[in-house]
C-alpha cells in the first residue's frame, strides 16, 4: 500500500508476461545479440574468418598463386608472408620490433590499385609496434638501405576489415625502402 497525506491507494500490479514467456524473450534477445555482434558487413559478403594474425593455408595459397601468375620469385617466411629482396642494405644491425623506423614505401592491391605511399623524395617515420603485423614481422629483417617487395596475406594486413581504399580480405603488396632506424 502506498500512503500519502491525502489518501491511501491499494496498488495491485498484474504481470504482463508469464515467467515462461519472459524466459523465451530473454533467450531470443540473447541469441539475437550474439548474432548481431558476430556479424559485420564485410564478413557476410567475403566469408572472412578472423585468425588473430595467423594466416590460413588458403590465404597463403592465394598469395602463392598471385606470385606464380606474375612470375615473381619471393621467399616465404614461416609466419606466412613473402619477401622479394631488391636490395640487401648495409650494416650489421636491423630494427627491433619496437624501433622507430623511417621508410619510403608504396602499397598496392593485386589489381595494381595504389592505396598509400610516401610522396616522391619524402619519407614516413613511425614505431613498428603501431603498424600492421606484416610490417612488424618483415621490417626487422631488413638492413638500413634495404629495399623489398612485401606480399602479405589478409591476416597480416587488415584481415576482415576494410580500411580506406583497401577492401576487406585483401592481399597487400608493399615496396619498402628502410631509410633509417
Amino acid at each position: 500500500m502506498l500512503q500519502t497525506k491525502f489518501q491511501i491507494i491499494n496498488l495491485t500490479i498484474k504481470p504482463i508476461f508469464s515467467m515462461r514467456s519472459k524466459n523465451y524473450f530473454i533467450l531470443a534477445l540473447f541469441v539475437f545479440s550474439l548474432y548481431a555482434c558476430g556479424k559485420t558487413s564485410n564478413s557476410s559478403t567475403n566469408n572472412c574468418v578472423s585468425t588473430n594474425g595467423v594466416p590460413t593455408t588458403a590465404e597463403i595459397d592465394s598469395v602463392q598463386r598471385y606470385l606464380t601468375s606474375k612470375s615473381i620469385t619471393a621467399t616465404k617466411d614461416p609466419r606466412g608472408f613473402f619477401v622479394e629482396t631488391l636490395g640487401a642494405g648495409y650494416g650489421i644491425n636491423s630494427p627491433l620490433p619496437n624501433s622507430n623506423v623511417t621508410v619510403k614505401y608504396r602499397g598496392t592491391l593485386t589489381n595494381g590499385t595504389g592505396f598509400d605511399s610516401t610522396a616522391t623524395g619524402e619519407t614516413a617515420s613511425f614505431q613498428l609496434g603501431g603498424v600492421i603485423l606484416g610490417w612488424q614481422y618483415a621490417i626487422p629483417q631488413m638492413k638500413k638501405g634495404g629495399i623489398i617487395n612485401l606480399y602479405l596475406p589478409p591476416s597480416l594486413g587488415y584481415g576482415c576489415s576494410a580500411s580506406g581504399k583497401i577492401p576487406a580480405s585483401s592481399i597487400l603488396i608493399f615496396r619498402v625502402e628502410l631509410v633509417n632506424f
